[in-house]
């Protein structure tokens, strides 16, 4: 549930580490992947249609602070532009959190890590679309497999409407989408620190939010909304304040200077198989025999699709 695009890109790796130490960094970007699974159901523990506006402005103003003092100097660093591109990613970023915060409210935890892998499926096709570069037919095949899965993992007890947040997680996806794209196309943010460019897209999306909770009508507002939590309540929203948002920042910074991007992708692509085990073992969700059977293809086609997009980069 978490910016997953674009801090292992925008850091040139370089030397590899030996083999023989490579385990000790794949395991926290591994930890990464597993936090990152388990914040559906953490969301959906904390989370309800009337405080998702109020948790993510919680969620976010706790890291924030951290990320301001810990990157300052390379924050004044930044251009007018660059602190306008990183704005507007902001902007998008803040509709990904609210499409994907009401999403999982309105569907299982499994179901919302499984279609927001979509966008490994999505974002390919869509550079094609940008650049009229026809896809490959292995894309093509991959992306067909994803959907096709996505329908059967929606339809628990038979063929049915898929769920109102079924369908505000594909269109997170999509929404991801458009922000991986808009990150390689802001010419102004290419050249600028990841530490720098989060700061000023959370710092964007947490102003939005605020915005929002001041409306009337938005749902509860932050503060009574944080009065009426209890322990669980606020050890979720530690969890999905320091561990998948803090903690996931710094090892993908901390991984991508050790090992390749598409290592830390890759491992940080088994994501929607965390979300299922988490989901099935501690929430008690059932997937069913089209579930499962919808599951195993959405992560056979992400994973194929992720494999072609690699060979088309080695090769270009």
């Amino acid at each position: 549930m978490e910016i997953q695009e674009n801090q292992v890109s925008v850091v040139a790796a370089p030397a590899l580490a030996p083999p023989r130490r490579a385990w000790a960094t794949d395991l926290p970007v591994l930890a990464v992947a597993v936090v990152w699974g388990a914040s559906y159901l953490a969301a959906k523990g904390i989370t309800t249609a009337h405080t998702v506006i109020a948790v993510l402005v919680l969620r976010f103003a706790i890291v924030l602070p951290v990320l301001v003092v810990t990157g300052w100097r390379r924050l004044r660093a930044l251009t007018g532009a660059q602190w306008r591109g990183a704005g507007l990613l902001g902007l998008v970023l803040s509709g990904i959190f609210l499409l994907e915060t009401y999403g999982v409210v309105h569907t299982s935890a499994t179901n919302a890590g499984l279609i927001i892998s979509l966008t490994m499926i999505f974002t390919p096709l869509a550079e094609a679309a940008v650049t009229r570069v026809r896809p490959s037919a292995g894309c093509v095949a991959a992306a067909g497999l994803s959907v096709t899965g996505v329908v059967l993992l929606t339809q628990g007890g038979g063929f049915t409407s898929p769920s109102g947040g079924d369908l505000l997680m594909l269109l997170a996806a999509l929404a991801r989408t458009v922000h991986v794209l808009a990150m390689a196309r802001i010419k102004a943010v290419q050249d600028a620190d990841s530490l720098s460019l989060t700061t000023v897209q959370l710092g964007s999306a947490v102003a939005v939010f605020a915005v929002l909770a001041a409306v009337p009508g938005t749902g509860a507002s932050p503060w009574s909304a944080a009065a009426d939590f209890g322990a669980r309540e606020w050890a979720g929203l530690v969890f999905l304040s320091v561990f998948c948002t803090l903690f996931a920042f710094f090892v993908q910074m901390w991984s991508v200077r050790r090992t390749s991007p598409s290592r830390v992708s890759l491992l940080l692509g088994t994501e929607p198989l965390w979300a299922a085990a988490v989901g099935i073992s501690l929430g008690g969700e059932r997937l069913g025999a089209l579930g499962a059977a919808g599951a195993v293809l959405v992560l056979a086609g992400t994973a194929w699709g992720r494999r072609g997009a690699d060979r088309e980069r080695a090769g270009a």
